[in-house]
């Protein structure tokens, strides 16, 4: 039997930063963003008797180990161990874009991997269920220092607020029309800045501010942003969605900015700039910053333009999904 999980990335336009439980803990958190058409896809088959080894796992590594605990890839060794699943696999990895690009692909893939184990195991597990178990896998037993917003995007998809409070979150769909959908989705564009990073620096100076409230003010502002955020969306004009949401997504990246001194630099600047200048009507940088791909909302004929300065091979254009991770049986 082969398997494949489905699981979309995620792009969010406010709230970033909240999501941490350095901050929701002790405050609300709140982000509200959607998936996208882009995805992290795992394939698994079963390994014949024959073969030398247990588990053969192909990624940007190769792995032929016996047994769980030889597993280097981290997620997928505290998986099969913590679901204590012992079954010879046969894994294939492929995503639509590199890790390290702000686009939340580490938990997208711990959702995948999981959904997937949980479907081999003759489990149906519920999106809520299959976020918060992502969730444990990298807060409480990777020890990670991520968030929580990246998990509950993949498992649910679509484009929603998300709170956050203490051990809770919930998921509020927005009502956004056929018409302002379809003009978000011919609006939406992905420009690589070149830089795949690891998030670290960024994240651990602004989690510190977060911590020390040298932050409080902006990221309360984020949280207004949401929450306005949301009669954007649901108001019937395409024209002033794009008008005010494009100036609501000019004023959270100026104010994400504030969170760190390494999220922007000189070229991420020249980027933003240049993209501003020839009408994009706003955007922000994906991620915790520092490099990865910036979300503009352009008018659709300013693809070539963006294209023809920053090159075609990084300029992406994407569009809303909904179903969020998925796993499909696939014909032997």
């Amino acid at each position: 039997m082969i398997r494949l999980s489905r699981t979309p990335l995620r792009v969010s336009f406010f709230g970033g930063g909240t999501d941490y439980p350095d901050y929701f803990l002790h405050n609300e958190g709140m982000v509200v963003g959607t998936s996208v058409n882009l995805y992290i896809h795992i394939i698994a088959s079963g390994m014949p008797d024959f073969c030398e080894h247990r588990y053969r796992i192909l990624y940007s590594q190769s792995e032929n180990v016996d047994q769980i605990n030889e597993i280097k890839h981290p997620v997928i060794r505290a998986i099969l161990s913590n679901e204590n699943y012992r079954e010879p696999l046969n894994l294939s990895i492929m995503s639509d874009v590199p890790s390290g690009t702000g686009l939340g692909s580490s938990s997208t893939f711990t959702v995948g991997f999981m959904n997937l184990i949980q479907s081999l195991k003759g489990v149906n597990a519920s999106k809520y269920a299959l976020a918060q178990s992502a969730i444990d896998i990298e807060q409480n037993i990777l020890k990670e220092n991520v968030g929580i917003q990246d998990q509950v995007h993949a498992a649910f998809g679509g484009l929603s607020r998300y709170s956050f409070k203490g051990d809770e979150f919930h998921v509020h769909p927005i009502k956004i029309n056929s018409e302002c959908q379809s003009v978000l989705d011919d609006s939406m564009f992905l420009v690589y800045t070149g830089v795949s990073r690891r998030a670290t620096l960024s994240l651990d100076e602004q989690l510190k501010n977060t911590r020390e409230k040298k932050i409080e003010k902006d990221l309360s502002h984020l949280i207004t942003l949401c929450k306005q955020s949301i009669s954007v969306f649901e108001q019937k004009s395409p024209d002033g969605l794009m008008r005010d949401l494009g100036k609501m997504l000019d004023e959270a990246w100026h104010t994400k900015r504030r969170l760190s001194s390494n999220i922007s630099n000189s070229t991420i600047d020249e980027i933003y700039q240049f993209a501003k200048k020839v009408g994009v009507h706003g955007g922000k940088l994906c991620g915790a910053g520092a490099g990865g791909f910036f979300l503009f909302l352009a008018p659709n004929s300013l693809y070539t333009k963006l294209s023809e300065h920053f090159g075609s091979g990084n300029v992406v254009k994407i569009s809303t999904e909904n179903k969020g991770s998925q796993v499909i049986e696939l014909n032997n």
